[in-house]
């Protein structure tokens, strides 16, 4: 889902230790427990992690109308009449819509995305993302995420992790974060300007010295993963929460493994060395 090339492929394992680590995860919060945000069945009556929809390129380009579309790519999208939403279609909560087009080898990603009678999207934001492309978005716009980052690259999906590894980044949620974001990062949504506040973009890992020997196989994919490539900060919501797609194939009772681990088993990662252009996701070898 992402060029080789590209940052979120970057393993971060050996990168230095970024100096206001402590003061970033202790913001975040130090004894919280990591979440996956995704799984198989329901949670609270509904469907939990983020649907990807896959088409193959015979759907056309459907209206989108925007709450923020001076930072939305404003057509583009072929997004199906029945293409899933994060939490179910009653859901009151993100609402993701995320929608792989194969033959086109793109992402088309909405935040808070409703089908209207009319048969046109309503959305508060969203973007069309090249995935042959390492050209970042404007900088100071969003995307359906507030670092203005694709969704589907940095999801744990269901087929890489039966595969045995998955080999990019994942997205990762903060409580607070700093008005400020980093590289690759393009837009920030933060609640003050504190430097202990993780920016939009920070790269962060669980430190190598964790040992995941004990875990079943799916927690253990999820944190080896954790380890090479680390999460990003994509967004504002619960602490620790990592995403992954919705799949009936999960177990939730392996995934639940990954909450032994807490805010103290990672560290913030000073990436600043694998970015080769400012306007691109293409990283530098390590």
């Amino acid at each position: 889902m992402a060029l080789p090339s590209s940052v979120w492929r970057a393993p971060v394992d050996a990168l230095p230790r970024h100096a206001r680590s402590d003061a970033y995860v202790a913001s975040i919060g130090a004894d919280a427990r990591l979440h996956p945000d995704f799984g198989s069945g329901l949670d609270d009556g509904r469907p939990f992690g983020i649907p990807v929809t896959v088409t193959d390129g015979n759907v056309p380009e459907a209206e989108v109308a925007f709450d923020y579309a001076d930072e939305s790519d404003p057509a583009g999208y072929r997004i199906p009449d029945d293409a899933r939403v994060e939490n179910g279609p009653t859901s009151d909560g993100d609402r993701h819509v995320v929608v792989f087009d194969r033959a086109r080898c793109r992402s088309y990603e909405l935040f808070d995305a409703h089908l209207q009678s009319s048969g046109r999207w309503h959305a508060g934001s969203g973007a069309v993302f090249d995935l042959r492309s390492t050209a970042l978005r404007p900088d100071g716009w969003t995307s359906a995420d507030a670092a203005g980052l694709p969704i589907l690259p940095l999801l744990v999906r269901y087929d890489e992790v039966a595969s045995g590894a998955v080999r990019h980044a994942l997205r990762i949620t903060v409580p607070r974060s700093d008005r400020s974001h980093v590289w690759p990062a393009r837009h920030d949504a933060g609640a003050a300007d504190d430097p202990d506040l993780p920016p939009m973009g920070l790269r962060l890992r669980l430190k190598q010295s964790v040992d995941t020997s004990g875990l079943p196989p799916q927690a253990k994919v999820v944190a080896e993963a954790l380890k090479r490539y680390g999460a990003v900060v994509a967004d504002n919501g619960s602490a620790w929460f990592v995403s992954g797609d919705q799949d009936e194939r999960w177990d939730n009772e392996q995934l639940a493994a990954l909450k032994t681990f807490k805010g103290s088993d990672f560290e913030a990662v000073d990436s600043s060395s694998l970015r080769t252009d400012p306007d691109s996701s293409a990283a530098r070898t390590p």
